[in-house]
């Protein structure tokens, strides 16, 4: 299964509620910049699963507007902000049949979870930027188990 983990695009400064916070005019840039390159690259997705959040709900949401190539965006209670990568990981599996999932999310939660798929043993030594996506090839759910196949920031899409 390949893996395709988007980090969330450029948000408002806090407001009220972290939950609430909503992409800046950058931000929705960013996320359908991402949506033209992966269009632009063919990629192919069976499931884009997102975080409740809205930035990353916003972001799911342009990345599809423009890459369209893919179900609409299903949320993910799991990728809330302060997730796991142990119960990221047991979500995950239910969806092994799949080709391709997209998961959109946010830091530190999707640099630790990619650190522990590639068997990382300090999780701080890898950090994902805002509207940057990542690939990994699952071969098994452990640490060590996946091949990167690429990190790009958005910025070189």
């Amino acid at each position: 299964m390949l893996l395709y983990i988007l980090r969330h695009a450029d948000a408002e400064a806090p407001v009220t509620s972290d939950f609430e916070r909503e992409l800046t005019d950058k931000g929705v840039e960013q996320a359908k910049r991402v949506g033209r390159f992966c269009k632009e690259k063919e990629l192919r997705l069976d499931l884009i699963l997102t975080s409740p959040l809205v930035r990353a709900r916003e972001t799911a949401r342009h990345f599809h507007s423009i890459f369209g190539d893919a179900p609409a965006p299903e949320l993910a209670g799991f990728l809330a902000s302060g997730m796991e990568p142990e119960s990221a990981i047991t979500e995950l599996q239910t969806y092994t049949k799949l080709s391709a999932v997209m998961i959109v999310g946010h830091e530190p939660d999707l640099s630790s979870l990619i650190s522990q798929l590639l068997g990382f043993h300090n999780p701080s030594i890898l950090r994902v930027r805002k509207a940057s996506l990542t690939s990994l090839e699952i071969h098994a759910w452990r640490p060590g188990g996946v091949e990167l196949l690429f990190t790009l920031p958005c910025k070189l899409m």
